[in-house]
């Protein structure tokens, strides 16, 4: 064995000794070798299944899902070396050893030489404790950087294990690990998660789970393991599709390490403003007032009959004239065809229900024994009185437009949403209808689920129209080479139908652009879900019609208030099967910034549920003046050669890529070593501004300073 796997720290160097760690260089240096052999046969599969010959039908569909399988496995292969394996437990009796990984791996002859986190043979080494070992003797965690363990951590769970081996400390790797520098990127815990913290990962997906945790608790951690571990226990999950809702940006590019690193790249990510295409100018709404009244769920019945409105049959009776004898189309006509509508299908799609239903209708009137029906069909439909009065009566929509007309109409706006005062039909108005605010997006999305998307009707239409032209030239060889030929041959069989339909390549066909945010989703996970309004829960429970979720959140973060429990909250807005658990330990925060964070949440909340911290830093918050702010992060800087800083409630002064400013809403699910809160008395009164202010003073994991008032 040639290459070495512990690189110990100087503070861990006392755990280098061959009988501690030989056993896992051997180990290390098997999976090592496995993963390259994996990796070799990997690429070789996939330099074969991209030779494959297939251009068309269900053989390409094969190939290229095989490719892309092929190709995700790869990329997860080469993202990792030896420091897959997470940790090593120890079957008590018979002191076997069994190696945990972030992917599952066995040799040449499948023997398996680590286990994948995710299966149910990995349960114990999350779940154990001193109480409940779970058939555990010890367990190790190992401590990675740069493709060498730099520190490990045992537990003997058996009282009588031979500890000779082991090295028990009263600080843990885990909570030393809690207070490193950190990054622009969430770091690496999975070899850390907690009992606790596994148990809901591994929670079943039926209905709603909610995680309800304060500041520092691993919510988010346990969300991206959740979705990750999911994905690869419940098939249902892994066929249908998860999406993962984040608050903002920054919190996505935060996170976009982590399902990656856990060998899960099949999870869609997004946040509420990706789910509709205004949502990428939208713009903060600053009247509290107005975003109040667009969340309302309400605001559904106003959608609703905004639609509805658009869907009106003609006053007056028209009559149509074919070859075969005339029709009329009248109140009872109109009535039979509208009422042909799916109650499920958008608006777009059920003009295609309700024009056929017509055409039928119609054509049922003319009584022309040798008129056949599809050719009174074609006659009826070719009449540009009846096409431009169908028009009329169901119009294909343009969601955005509606919702404009309702926020520059003060009359529609009554007829949509009468019960809205005068005073707020007046407020709801501007002058740019489209200048789309925060508040808009969810009403945006409940329009387009009713109306459907005016270029997906367009893009369907232009590919019925070359699937007719394809099959129609097919059609016309099919019959040249049947009259050729004398019956018995086997260009017989072109004219069976599914010998004509497999002509047809529809890979070449004009294809409509798929909505990856459109879903439906088998699962979604949503991230800081206290500040959902019941308009984006809307939103959300509209891409799982399952109604399995995966929620998370703090009742005390909540920017607009959060008086219900969750169980009330959910049921609100339609969820009707919810679990929750909690987490209640602060990994994260210091005990020094959580006591002076706690008072002032507990001002505007008193029954807030804070966590407890289970570490010191040893630094006391420091308070001063704003014009302190330079010589702090410079001081901080020159001092720290790792590690990140923000700036909270000012632009920073200092122009380094480790000090970021974002407000408070912006640093929410963020983590820095270094927090400074510029006049924290401005970011407002009441429960907003101490939950603001509550939120900027937790994203610390190391030093606070507060200045200003």
């Amino acid at each position: 064995m040639t290459e070495r796997f512990f690189e110990l720290a100087e503070r861990a160097a006392h755990k280098g000794a061959p009988r501690l760690i030989g056993g896992d260089e051997r180990a290390f240096a098997r999976i090592a070798a496995t993963l390259a052999a994996e990796v070799d046969r990997t690429r070789r599969a996939l330099d074969e299944a991209r030779r494959v010959r297939a251009s068309w039908g269900q053989a390409a569909v094969q190939r290229d899902a095989e490719v892309r399988r092929l190709e995700a496995h790869l990329r997860v292969l080469r993202r990792v070396r030896a420091d897959l394996a997470l940790g090593r437990m120890d079957v008590a009796g018979i002191g076997s050893r069994t190696w945990i990984g972030r992917i599952g791996l066995a040799d040449e002859d499948g023997e398996r030489v680590l286990v994948d986190w995710r299966t149910p043979a990995a349960t114990a080494f999350f779940a154990a404790t001193p109480a409940t070992p779970l058939g555990l003797a010890r367990r190790r965690r190992y401590r990675w950087a740069h493709g060498r363990v730099i520190d490990y951590w045992d537990e003997a769970l058996d009282p009588g294990v031979d500890a000779d081996d082991l090295v028990l400390e009263a600080d843990s790797a885990f909570l030393r690990s809690l207070g490193e520098h950190r990054s622009g990127r969430m770091r690496d815990v999975l070899a850390t998660i907690q009992a606790d913290q596994d148990a809901i990962v591994r929670a079943d997906a039926h209905g709603a789970l909610v995680v309800d945790g304060g500041p520092g608790t691993g919510k988010t951690v346990v969300a991206l393991h959740r979705a990750a571990y999911l994905l690869a226990a419940e098939e249902r999950i892994r066929e249908g599709g998860l999406l993962f809702v984040g608050p903002h940006e920054p919190y996505l590019a935060y996170v976009a390490d982590v399902l990656p690193g856990l060998g899960e790249e099949g999870v869609v990510t997004c946040t509420l403003r990706d789910l509709v295409p205004e949502g990428a100018g939208a713009q903060p709404e600053t009247d509290r007032a107005v975003a109040a009244l667009k969340a309302s769920p309400r605001m559904l019945d106003a959608v609703r009959r905004a639609v509805a409105a658009w869907e009106r049959p003609p006053e007056e009776p028209l009559e149509v004239g074919t070859p075969w004898g005339g029709a009329v189309a009248d109140a009872a006509a109109w009535a039979e065809a509208f009422a042909a509508a799916d109650p499920a299908s958008t608006h777009d799609d059920a003009r295609d229900e309700v024009w056929a239903a017509l055409l039928e209708v119609l054509a049922e009137q003319i009584d022309e024994e040798e008129a056949r029906p599809e050719a009174v069909r074609r006659a009826l439909a070719r009449d540009e009185a009846l096409r431009s009065a169908f028009g009329r009566a169901w119009p294909v929509l343009d969601p955005a437009g509606l919702v404009a007309d309702l926020w520059s109409h003060p009359a529609l706006l009554r007829r949509c949403a009468p019960w809205l005062a005068e005073d707020d039909v007046l407020r709801l108005q501007r002058t740019d209808p489209r200048a789309w605010t925060e508040s808009d997006l969810a009403i945006l999305d409940a329009m387009r689920a009713l109306t459907g998307e005016p270029e997906a009707v367009r893009q369907r239409r232009r590919r019925e129209a070359a699937v007719a032209a394809e099959r129609a030239g097919r059609n016309r060889v099919v019959d040249e080479l049947i009259a050729g030929d004398d019956g018995e041959g086997l260009v017989a069989l072109l004219r069976g139908a599914d010998a004509q339909r497999s002509l047809l390549d529809e890979a070449a066909l004009p294809a409509p652009t798929p909505d990856a945010l459109r879903g439906p989703f088998a699962h979604v996970v949503v991230d800081e879900a206290q500040e959902l309004t019941p308009m984006q829960w809307a939103a959300v429970l509209r891409r799982c019609p399952s109604g399995s979720l995966t929620v998370v959140g703090d009742r005390a973060q909540a920017r607009a208030g959060f008086a219900e429990s969750w169980e009330e909250r959910l049921r609100t807005v339609g969820v009707r099967s919810v679990r929750r658990r909690t987490l209640g330990v602060n990994y994260r925060t210091p005990e020094e910034v959580m006591a002076e964070a706690e008072p002032v949440i507990r001002a505007a909340l008193p029954d807030a549920a804070v966590p407890v911290a289970v570490r010191t830093s040893g630094v006391p918050v420091h308070h001063g003046s704003p014009d302190e702010l330079a010589a702090v992060l410079t001081a901080w800087l020159e001092r720290e050669q790792e590690g990140v800083a923000c700036v909270i409630g000012a632009p920073s002064p200092v122009a380094d890529p480790r000090v970021r400013a974002l407000d408070p809403v912006a640093a929410k699910g963020l983590e820095f070593d270094l927090v400074v809160l510029v006049d924290p008395a401005g970011f407002g009164g009441g429960v907003r501004g101490a939950v603001d202010r509550y939120v900027a003073m937790t994203r610390a994991t190391e030093r606070l300073v507060v200045l200003g008032r």
